[in-house]
């Protein structure tokens, strides 16, 4: 151990969007339960390339006592982290192909509950395609939720979209920054509460900072909770 200069992680700051850990090149960080983790010290050459890509300003760098740098340490990991993803197909951990297999309390569910009805209330739900002053907005609970969750959460119009004006979108497929159009709709309707149901994907850390700016930008100090949901349904936080 020596004292030198290493990353320090803020987790309430951090909104698991993966920016630093793409910018890292010693592969010392990794989203682990929707928050950038420093996974091992030795790994860290205390430079700080991961600050500048931290758009909640959740890194900065310390002095303390910490493992030295190892750079053979680091050449073996990202060896090894190169081979994972040629055997995994490579590219975004989010874009990986998984199946899950059906689990009995699943099959059970499905051969004895009948068909819930739906708990939509508006259209369109697409963040990109909703009208910024749509009269459903007045008074409404307000869910901002990834696409993908509601095929991976079995109960997401009964546990999430009931009561709530839902909207949805996908900041990787869509490519946009969603927070001017949720600070618009946050300005000039009143919005009683947020909710964020996202993944635990990296790229999905975008829908949340989205909505953590927007309230922000607007001034609205309004209630908003964020639930995370893992690929295979499980829910992460809540």
């Amino acid at each position: 151990m020596m004292k030198r200069d290493i990353i320090r992680i803020d987790e309430e700051k951090c909104n698991g969007c993966g920016l630093c850990v793409e910018a890292c090149h010693e592969g010392a960080l990794q989203i682990i339960d929707g928050k950038a983790r420093l996974i091992s010290e030795s790994y860290c050459d205390g430079l700080g390339a991961c600050l500048p890509e931290c758009p909640t300003g959740a890194i900065s760098i310390e002095q303390r006592e910490a493992a030295e740098f190892d750079e053979a340490a680091v050449e073996k990991h990202l060896a090894a982290k190169k081979a994972a993803a040629i055997g995994h197909g490579g590219g975004c951990p989010s874009a990986r192909a998984m199946s899950f297999a059906q689990r009995p309390a699943q099959m059970a569910q499905a051969e004895t509950v009948p068909a819930a009805a739906s708990e939509l209330r508006q259209w369109p739900c697409q963040i990109k395609l909703v009208p910024v002053n749509a009269p459903f907005f007045d008074g409404a609970k307000l869910l901002v939720a990834a696409d993908c969750t509601a095929y991976a959460y079995a109960n997401m119009h009964s546990r999430f979209m009931k009561g709530k004006v839902t909207l949805i979108g996908c900041p990787k497929l869509d490519m946009v920054d969603y927070t001017e159009k949720l600070t618009e709709i946050l300005k000039h309707n009143d919005i009683r509460s947020v909710d964020v149901v996202r993944m635990s994907v990296p790229c999905c850390g975008g829908l949340e900072y989205a909505v953590r700016q927007a309230l922000i930008q607007s001034g609205k100090m309004i209630p908003w909770q964020v639930t995370v949901i893992t690929p295979d349904g499980d829910l992460l936080e809540d």
